[in-house]
């Protein structure tokens, strides 16, 4: 069955880059430059095959936070991938908590995106069968959590407060009275202690409260 991915972008260049590539491997392919068009759209026919929805944050008018609750207040429910050229953790904090895909910042390899359309489109699959997961690996993985974030230092944990709330290493530094080495220092180590491999797979964990 083909895959339908719809693409709400304002840059053209990006869209029509996007859509080229994302052709060629195979995907039936419709991209927005307007939000409120893609609302009209999706509202109108919503897609009845596997789909998904690449979505970029930050868009005049409507944000693409904004029309992901407006698709979902309508009914419509895609797996969502935000897409970023502005990075930023408060972001990617909404992003996860309204339940997206992932979150990728712009420029991203082809290799991140296909891992993420992977990810996307085997989320109905997942979710059929979301009943066989036991409650013992939900809570071993919310304990390996605990039991990471317990490693955590004092100055650590406040240094991801900060991080968490999406602040600069200079601000940190500014507002803990601490040298930005020393700041570096406390966010890598508990990058390492938290098993964290990226700040958006940081922020996923965070929102879930588990490892994942």
């Amino acid at each position: 069955m083909t895959r339908h991915i719809y693409i709400v972008d304002d840059n053209p260049e990006f869209r029509a880059s996007a859509h080229w590539w994302l052709s060629s491997a195979g995907y039936e392919v419709t991209d927005f430059a307007e939000p409120e068009v893609a609302l009209q759209t999706l509202q109108a026919s919503p897609p009845r095959g596997p789909a998904c929805l690449l979505l970029d944050v930050r868009m005049p008018g409507m944000s693409g936070l904004e029309l992901h609750d407006r698709l979902h207040d309508q009914g419509v429910d895609l797996p969502v991938i935000y897409m970023t050229g502005h990075g930023a953790v408060a972001l990617a904090v909404q992003a996860m908590q309204k339940g997206a895909v992932t979150f990728l910042e712009k420029p991203f390899a082809d290799e991140a995106m296909e891992m993420a359309l992977d990810r996307a489109f085997s989320t109905r699959r997942d979710q059929a069968t979301a009943t066989a997961v036991s409650s013992d690996e939900d809570n071993e993985a919310r304990q390996e959590w605990s039991r990471r974030f317990g490693k955590l230092t004092p100055r650590e944990i406040e240094v991801f407060d900060w991080v968490i709330k999406d602040k600069l290493n200079k601000t940190i530094s500014d507002l803990m009275g601490i040298s930005i080495k020393t700041v570096e220092l406390h966010r890598s180590n508990l990058m390492r202690k938290l098993g964290a491999t990226s700040i958006t797979h940081l922020v996923k964990m965070v929102v879930s409260e588990r490892v994942v």
